[in-house]
């Protein structure tokens, strides 16, 4: 739940930020010079650039959460057999261990979107962030019933 409150934070921060920017960029274009206004729309390029790839990742997130749901609908969702640090952080040995387990199970099921998933969470519990992206696409590709991208 704290994930979410910070995400929808900073997502509520990002999109004033968007419209102060995309403000300031009207301004400038009404200003009516040719360098005011060539700024005016370079500024609100970037509100627009921020504010699809903002719409991407919540469509992202929304869709690994229903991914997380559904497969603990079914009690599929990993077990955390992580051991931790006295200061609470994953041991890396033990990720490492975890990882290759479910790197296993995803070769024996290549097509299957749970072992996927779960591949996902092992990447990123091995603080392998943009494996750990790339594999949850996968997953939601497969669900999805569509033809996984490559990468």
């Amino acid at each position: 739940m704290r994930a979410k409150i910070t995400y929808a934070v900073t997502a509520a921060v990002l999109v004033v930020y968007f419209v102060l920017v995309g403000s300031r960029g009207v301004m400038l274009i009404q200003t009516g010079t040719v360098v005011t206004v060539t700024f005016g729309v370079a500024v609100l390029i970037l509100p627009v650039i921020g504010l699809w790839f903002l719409w991407k990742n919540t469509q992202f997130v929304g869709k690994a959460n229903r991914l997380a749901a559904e497969l603990d609908a079914e009690g599929g969702l990993p077990v955390d057999e992580l051991r931790r640090t006295a200061g609470g952080r994953i041991d890396r040995d033990s990720a490492d261990e975890v990882f290759a387990k479910r790197k296993a199970e995803t070769e024996d099921a290549p097509d299957d979107w749970r072992s996927w998933f779960r591949l996902a969470i092992a990447y990123h519990d091995a603080r392998d962030t943009p494996r750990a992206r790339k594999a949850m696409q996968r997953a939601i590709a497969l669900h999805e019933g569509r033809p996984p991208v490559e990468a």
